[in-house]
């Protein structure tokens, strides 16, 4: 048969039945769901031709995208550490499934990098994999003026520490082959932090 994107086999407003009139036509094609998955050091986007000689990127598989810090005008390449809530569906978190809207988290360790760098503060204890940098004057009188304007919510300051940060997908990973977002912060943090704790309250009961 093939997938079709049609309506013909519809009913009318009113209820009755169309007779169809016509065969399918190529320009009503549908295709199969891409089901992107979040898998760690595997990555697999293949190719589509579509209508016109343009091209679909189809990720099958991910495992890093670029986020969005807006409140910091920053944004870094970052590790999909894991899917933590999707509100279509409990199964599209089971299976690690990546699309539009669903709620990851991710690695903190180039945000925590950054906001070193920028403001010379470090968010949490020092670790090996932190790199040193060098306190000149001009530098410190760098950060001094950035300082004065600094503002850390508490709920993302602590997930930055912790070292996993939430954050929702905004690109088409089964159309465009990534999956780049930004990073949640202020009611929409909090919001979807009380949708995860719901869950695992729930798993727990």
């Amino acid at each position: 048969m093939g997938i079709t994107r049609s309506s013909l086999h519809k009913r009318r407003v009113t209820g009755g039945k169309r007779k169809i009139h016509q065969k399918k036509r190529k320009y009503e094609l549908g295709r199969l769901p891409a089901n992107t998955k979040m898998v760690h050091g595997d990555v697999r986007v293949t190719t589509i031709r579509a209508r016109g000689g343009n091209r679909k990127f189809r990720a099958l598989r991910l495992d890093t995208g670029n986020f969005a810090w807006a409140s910091q005008s920053c944004t870094k390449k970052s590790r999909i550490i894991d899917v933590v809530y999707n509100a279509t569906a409990n199964e599209l978190i089971s299976t690690k499934t990546l699309v539009k809207g669903a709620i990851v988290a991710i690695d903190s360790a180039p945000f925590r990098q950054w906001y070193y760098k920028h403001y010379g503060k470090l968010l949490g204890k020092k670790r090996a994999t932190d790199k040193v940098i060098e306190e000149t004057a001009s530098r410190k009188r760098r950060w001094a003026s950035r300082m004065k304007d600094r503002a850390l919510e508490k709920n993302l300051g602590d997930q930055v520490k912790g070292g996993r940060v939430l954050a929702r997908i905004a690109s088409r990973p089964g159309q465009v082959g990534r999956a780049d977002g930004y990073i949640l912060e202020g009611a929409e943090l909090a919001f979807y932090l009380r949708k995860v704790d719901k869950k695992k309250h729930k798993k727990t009961v």
